[in-house]
């Protein structure tokens, strides 16, 4: 897909996507949209879901908003998002919450530290890796919530 960043062969990410990514999405192998934008964000498609639908494709929208996050609502996401049919196009607005949540998803399956993960973002070449120092909070939420559960991914093992 045009615009996307490809975190591993099940999931991509990229920005708000239009109908015709959609299209290309649908040639490209894809099964599923997770749409993490909420209807009352500047941009939202709201005829997304239906065009997603109608070429084949799962749909989810689950609104994820900054002001709004907690520990269950990122496990409410990763959840769905571990149950929807893969590959799978992940989107928000710039791609950034759309990312962030794809590390989290590996960084749990493969028990991934916070250091590695944003090594992983950075080999991947993920222009925005850095942002997360921007907000010492979120940062530090992200980090918990990968040590938190990636060490039960790890213990289960």
């Amino acid at each position: 897909m045009i615009n996307a960043f490809q975190v591993n062969e099940y999931l991509t990410t990229t920005g708000q996507v239009i109908p015709e990514q959609l299209k290309q999405a649908v040639q490209e192998g894809f099964k599923s949209v997770l749409n993490l934008r909420s209807p009352d964000e500047l941009g939202f498609l709201p005829e997304e879901g239906q065009v997603a639908e109608s070429l084949g494709l799962h749909y989810v929208n689950f609104p994820l908003k900054l002001e709004a996050l907690d520990e269950a609502l990122i496990t409410q996401i990763l959840t769905v998002l571990d149950q929807i049919p893969k590959p799978a196009v992940i989107h928000c607005a710039a791609s950034i919450r759309s990312t962030a949540i794809a590390l989290l998803s590996v960084a749990i399956e493969e028990g991934l530290t916070p250091e590695q993960t944003i090594n992983l973002a950075k080999d991947l070449g993920y222009k925005f890796a850095h942002y997360a120092c921007i907000d010492p909070q979120l940062k530090q939420f992200f980090s918990d919530y990968i040590n938190k559960y990636s060490r039960v991914a790890i213990n289960a093992a």
